[in-house]
C-alpha cells in the first residue's frame, strides 16, 4: 500500500507562521447578546453609553437636602435651626434633588431638637453628597472599546450605561473527530485491542478555555472514504475542525489523504519531538488540523497550532508564555534534527528552582499531569548537562512550585498518599538517585531503601560514605517486604529467584540505583547467580507500580517489587525480604516548613490508617530521626 511521507521538517514556529498567512485574517461572526451574558466575550465594536448614569441628580447619602447659601455661618458656637419643608427636606440615599435643594448633610451630622426642626454645626457646600446627572456615565461616552474581554464589573457598566444589547465576537466552534476502530469511550469496553478515547475530551476543555465551544463526533474507522465524510460534515458545521489520530504515515493514516481530497495541506510534519506528524489544512476555508494520537504529542501540538487560532476566532489576545530560569538536575540528550518539549517538575531548594525531567514518552500522559513546566531543546543541540541553567515554560503558578516539598529518590506509593496533604514535586530516580539528587542539592527529601552487602543493613553505611562532610538526618519510614510479583495463579510455579534461571523466566527489573534492584543482586549472590542469567535484567521499569503492571500483563513471568503494588494491581506475591524505606534529609532542612509538615504528616494517625489499608508496611518507628554528625 502507498505511504504517504512528510512534506518536510517544518520548524514549529515558521510553520505556524506559514499557516496563519495562508488562513489570513480570522472570519469571526459576530452576534448581539444581552449583558448579563456577556462575561468573558470579546466586543465586535466600542460600547457607546445611550443613558447618563446617573440620570438624575441623586443624593449620595441619607440625610438632609439644603441650599448651601442658607447654612453658611453654622458652627457649632452657633449651631443654625432649619424648618422642614421651609429650609429642607429629609432625603434618603438615590432620592431626586430638585428645587432650590443643591446639598445633602448626612443625617449623622444633623441635630434633631424636634420634629419639625433640626440643628447643624457646619455649613455645607454646594452639590455637597449630591451624584449629578453623568457623573458616572455620560450619554455617548464610550463605555468599552472593541476587542475587549468583558469582566463582571464591565457588566455593570453597560448595563448602567443603557445598553440592553452589546455585539460580541461569536464563541467559535470547533469540531472534534476521533479516529481509529480501537478507541472506546467506556471503560467497560475495554479489552485487548481496545483503548480509552480521552483526547476529544482533553480538546474539548481547552477549547472552552480559550473562549471556544466544541462539537464531538463519534469515532471514525481508518477508512479513507468515511473519515472525508466525517470531516466534510465537521466543516459544515463548525468554524474549525481538529481531527485525532491518523497524522503520521503509516498505511491505516489516512487524515492528510482526506484533507487533501478535500481541500489543501499546507504542512505535514514539524521539527519537534512530540508531535512530529502534525498536519495544518485548510478545507472550505476553515482550518482543518490532524493532532497525533499520542496523549503528550496530543496536548503539545493542540497548545502549538489549535489555541492561537481558537484565540483568534473569539478575538482573544493571544496569551503570553511565562518562562522561569531553572537548574538542570540530569543530563538530556536529545536528537539533532528535532527540537524537543521535555516535561519537568521544578521546585525551589535554598533559593534556587531545579527543572528535574519527566519521563518523555507521548504516551505517557501523567507527565503532563504531574509536570511543572516544558523545557524545550532547540534543534542542531544534541543534548543539555546537568547543572545547566535553563528556561522552563511555566504550567503551573511559580508560587504553587515554590511551596512545594522536593522529593527525589526512590519510589513508594505513600509518596502519592503524601502528595495529598501537601505540594510535593517528586521524581522516581532510585535511591542511589536520591542521595546524588541530595549531593548536588537538587531535592528536600530523598527516599532511600539501601542493603548493605556485607553487613545485611539498610540505609546506614551509604549516609556514612557519601554525606562525611555533612549533617544529616534519617527520618524513619516504614518497614515493608519485598517480594516476587507473579500472575495470578502463578502458572509458572515460581517458588524463588532460583526459579527465574533455572526456568529461564522473563523478569521486570528496576533502573540502575534502585534499592529493589540492589536488593534483587545481593539476593542473586547469595544463590550464586549472576545477573547474566536473568532474562530481561537490561530492561528498566522506573517504579513498583509499573513493574506489577507489567507481570499482571504478561509482559514479564514475574518482578520484584513490595507487597502494596501487589496489591494495588491484583497479582499473587513471594515474600523475599523485609526492607526498611527511610526519608533522608540535609540536617539544617528539618527548620523548613515543608519538612516540618512533611513529618507531621506521615507520624498522624491518619496516615497509619492509610498505611494498613495499603498492607505490607510496619510503620513502629515512623517519624523518629537519626541524626549522623560530621
Amino acid at each position: 500500500m502507498e505511504r504517504k511521507q512528510y512534506i518536510q521538517n517544518n520548524d514549529d514556529k515558521e510553520a505556524l507562521q506559514i499557516y496563519l498567512n495562508r488562513l489570513g485574517e480570522p472570519n469571526r461572526k459576530v452576534e448581539e447578546i444581552s449583558p448579563v451574558d456577556a462575561l468573558g466575550r470579546v466586543t465586535a465594536e466600542v460600547v457607546i453609553a445611550k443613558k447618563c448614569d446617573p440620570s438624575y441628580n441623586a443624593a449620595a447619602m441619607d440625610g438632609i437636602a439644603v441650599n448651601a447659601e442658607k447654612t453658611l455661618g453654622a458652627s457649632e458656637k452657633t449651631p443654625l435651626t432649619l424648618k422642614l419643608n421651609e429650609d429642607f427636606i429629609y432625603i434618603n440615599t438615590g432620592g431626586s434633588i430638585k428645587g432650590e435643594y443643591n446639598a445633602v448633610i448626612m443625617i449623622e451630622d444633623v441635630i434633631i431638637p424636634d420634629s419639625g426642626k433640626v440643628q447643624i454645626i457646619a455649613p455645607a457646600y454646594p452639590w455637597q453628597h449630591i451624584r449629578v446627572i453623568g457623573e458616572s456615565v455620560v450619554a455617548g461616552e464610550m463605555v468599552l472599546p472593541s476587542m475587549h474581554r468583558i469582566t463582571p464589573c464591565d457588566i455593570g457598566a453597560v448595563i448602567a450605561s443603557g445598553n440592553k444589547r452589546i455585539k460580541v465576537f461569536a464563541v467559535p466552534s470547533v469540531g472534534i473527530i476521533p479516529t481509529g476502530g480501537e478507541m472506546v469511550d467506556d471503560p467497560d469496553l475495554l479489552e485487548d485491542g481496545k483503548l480509552m478515547e480521552s483526547n476529544s475530551k482533553v480538546f474539548a476543555a481547552l477549547t472552552q478555555t480559550y473562549g471556544g465551544s466544541s462539537k464531538r463526533y463519534d469515532a471514525v474507522n481508518d477508512d479513507i472514504d468515511e473519515l472525508s465524510e466525517a470531516i466534510l460534515k465537521a466543516v459544515e458545521e463548525n468554524d474549525m475542525v481538529i481531527v485525532n489520530a491518523g497524522s503520521s504515515a503509516g498505511t491505516k493514516d489516512f487524515t492528510v489523504k482526506a484533507i487533501e481530497r478535500l481541500g489543501e495541506v499546507v504542512i505535514h510534519g514539524i521539527a519537534v519531538k512530540p508531535g512530529k506528524p502534525a498536519i495544518l489544512g485548510i478545507v472550505q476555508g476553515k482550518p482543518v488540523l490532524g493532532i497525533p494520537g499520542y496523549p503528550v504529542s496530543a496536548y503539545l501540538v493542540f497548545e502549538m497550532f489549535a489555541k492561537p487560532i481558537i484565540l483568534a476566532l473569539a478575538g482573544r489576545e493571544q496569551l503570553q508564555k511565562t518562562f522561569v530560569n531553572a537548574t538542570l538536575t540530569r543530563r538530556l540528550v536529545s536528537s539533532f534534527k528535532n527540537a524537543e518539549l521535555i516535561r519537568v517538575a521544578l521546585g525551589e531548594v535554598n533559593g534556587k528552582l531545579k527543572a528535574t525531567p519527566l519521563e518523555r514518552g507521548a504516551s505517557a500522559v501523567m507527565s503532563l499531569v504531574k509536570a511543572d513546566g516544558i523545557l524545550r531543546i532547540e534543534r542542531l543541540v544534541e543534548g543539555l548537562e546537568a547543572g545547566k541553567e535553563v528556561s522552563v515554560e511555566l504550567l503551573k503558578p511559580i508560587d504553587e512550585i515554590k511551596r512545594s516539598l522536593v522529593i527525589i529518590g526512590s519510589h513508594d506509593i505513600i509518596i502519592d498518599i503524601i502528595s495529598d496533604s501537601l505540594p510535593v514535586s517528586s521524581a522516581h530516580v532510585g535511591s542511589m538517585g536520591g542521595i546524588s539528587a541530595l549531593l548536588r542539592e537538587e531535592c528536600h527529601i530523598a527516599p532511600i531503601h539501601l542493603l548493605d552487602e556485607k553487613s545485611g543493613k539498610y540505609n546506614v553505611s551509604f549516609i556514612k560514605e557519601y554525606f562525611s562532610d555533612r549533617k544529616m538526618a534519617l527520618i524513619k519510614g516504614v518497614g515493608r517486604v519485598q517480594g516476587l510479583l507473579v500472575p495470578e495463579g502463578n502458572p509458572k510455579g515460581i517458588t524463588g529467584l532460583q526459579d527465574i534461571v533455572s526456568k529461564k523466566l522473563m523478569y521486570a527489573n528496576r533502573q540502575r540505583g534502585a534499592g529493589t534492584r540492589l536488593l534483587l543482586d545481593y539476593e542473586l549472590k547469595k544463590i550464586g547467580a549472576s545477573p547474566k542469567n536473568i532474562l530481561g535484567y537490561e530492561k528498566e521499569y522506573s517504579t513498583h507500580l509499573a513493574v506489577a503492571v507489567a507481570v499482571k500483563n504478561g509482559a514479564a513471568d514475574c518482578g520484584m517489587a513490595v507487597l502494596s503494588a501487589a496489591k494495588a494491581v491484583g497479582t499473587e506475591f513471594i515474600p523475599v525480604g523485609n526492607e526498611e524505606y527511610d526519608f533522608l534529609v540535609p540536617y539544617e532542612y528539618l527548620n523548613d516548613e515543608r519538612v516540618k509538615r512533611f513529618l507531621e504528616i506521615i507520624s498522624s494517625e491518619k496516615f497509619k490508617r492509610e498505611l494498613d489499608k495499603l498492607g505490607g508496611y510496619t510503620y513502629e518507628h515512623i517519624g523518629e530521626l537519626e541524626i549522623f554528625e560530621l
